[in-house]
Formats: C-alpha cells, sequence, structure tokens
C-alpha cells in the first residue's frame, strides 16, 4: 500500500454527522496508519459517498471493487490492500463477494450508510425474544445533557446504531466507537410495543430507524451509564 494512500489526494467530506469524537492526539496517531486511512476512506464512500463520486452501488450495497480503486482517492492501492482492510477490520464493516452473474469483486459496507440501500440484508427483529437482552447507543459526555432532553437522533443516516451488549462483553465486536464514554440502555421491547422498527446487520449490529422523525426518544431509555474512569448510572433527568 501506497503509505501516502488515500491521505494524498483531496480530502473527503466529512461523513454526515460525525462531528469531531476523538481527542486531537489519538486521531493524528491512527491517521498516520495507512491502513486505518484506508478503512476511513472505503467508509466514507461506502456508506455516503459513492454516488456523488459516480460510482454504481447495487441496492445491496455493493459496488464494483475495480470501480473504486479507479478513483483519485484511492491511488497507489491495490486489490489485495482492500482485502487485507477487509479480513483484518475487528468490527467487520465490510463484506467482498463475486458478483453472482460475472464474478466482478465487489465490497460493501454493512452498515451505517445515509445513501439508500434498500437490500442491505437486514434481519427484521419482529419479536422482544429475538432482540438482544442489551442493546446500548455509545455517545460522549458532552453530547449526553442534550440527548437527554431530545432522544437519539439518526443524524442524517438511514438508522440509529446500537451495540448489542456492552464495551467489554466478548461477544460485541461493532456498534459502538471504543473511546465512548456513556452507553445509553434501550428499552427494546417497548420500543418495538410502540411500533418502533429493529434490525440485525450482516455484522451483528442492531439498527433502528427510529419514530416518524428519526428519533429515540427518552421515554425508551432504560438505563444510562457513565463508562469512564468508573461505570456508574447517570441520571435520566
Amino acid at each position: 500500500m501506497d503509505p501516502s494512500g488515500a491521505e494524498s489526494q483531496q480530502p473527503l467530506p466529512r461523513a454526515p454527522g460525525r462531528g469531531s469524537r476523538k481527542s486531537g492526539s489519538r486521531k493524528r496517531h491512527q491517521d498516520q496508519n495507512p491502513v486505518v486511512r484506508l478503512s476511513k476512506t472505503l467508509s466514507y464512500v461506502l456508506r455516503h459517498g459513492a454516488a456523488q463520486l459516480g460510482l454504481e452501488m447495487g441496492a445491496d450495497g455493493f459496488v464494483d471493487v475495480a470501480a473504486l480503486l479507479s478513483l483519485p482517492h484511492f491511488g497507489g492501492v491495490s486489490v489485495a490492500d482492500v482485502r487485507h482492510v477487509v479480513e483484518t477490520n475487528e468490527k467487520c464493516r465490510f463484506a467482498l463477494r463475486s458478483h453472482p452473474s460475472d464474478g466482478r469483486l465487489q465490497i460493501r459496507a454493512n452498515q451505517g450508510h445515509s445513501l439508500q440501500v434498500s437490500e442491505l440484508e437486514l434481519i427484521p427483529l419482529l419479536e422482544p425474544t429475538a432482540l438482544p437482552q442489551t442493546m446500548a447507543h455509545g455517545t460522549y459526555l458532552r453530547h449526553w445533557p442534550a440527548i437527554c432532553r431530545g432522544g437519539l437522533s439518526r443524524m442524517g443516516r438511514n438508522h440509529i446504531h446500537l451495540a448489542p451488549g456492552l464495551p467489554g462483553d466478548g461477544h460485541v465486536l461493532s456498534g459502538m466507537r471504543q473511546d465512548c464514554d456513556v452507553a445509553i440502555v434501550i428499552d427494546g421491547p417497548q420500543a418495538l410495543a410502540d411500533g418502533i422498527q429493529f434490525y440485525r446487520s450482516a455484522n451483528g449490529v442492531i439498527l433502528t430507524p427510529g419514530d416518524a422523525e428519526g428519533l429515540l426518544p427518552p421515554r425508551y431509555f432504560q438505563r444510562v451509564l457513565q463508562l469512564r474512569p468508573d461505570r456508574r448510572l447517570l441520571p435520566l433527568e
């Protein structure tokens, strides 16, 4: 992989609603890693930027790897580099396949889209027994006062992301950033009873579009944990 990688090209726009969530020093350290840079660029293009960049994306979210690598943002990146990012990503953010008709290598992001992808192989969770016992949204203490008042928002994406457990649970691979310092545990059965839809993505993240306004209102917050430096409950009011 060319160490300059995607960073040597014009920077891609920031993903919708993300903001700056990491400390500057940690972010700079990670951005020096070409594998991390490539993963971030893939995430943006496959979740948000494909149409703007002229990539043809199927309704299932897959794009041709050859077309992807023809973009100037992937100068010096090889198919082997892409395979390495997909195979080593701890959160299983991406999937590779050979196209069913002609064998073209294709890639997609498993979840996190603002683009409309109607056939993303999401599994509907229709009964309370199908929901994980714990569904938690990770956020940051600085955002908690606003979330406490207004609820969780899709923030320009198609879904709100929930991890099927809490940080430290061995089975939880994705759904919450590692540096989150607040976990909001959702009352899934009550939300489901009120008509809120839930899905499981290919990499195990629980997704919900929220209510008609794209929100999970605070009435569905079962409990809220501050994760650092010690775990403790935060007041819901």
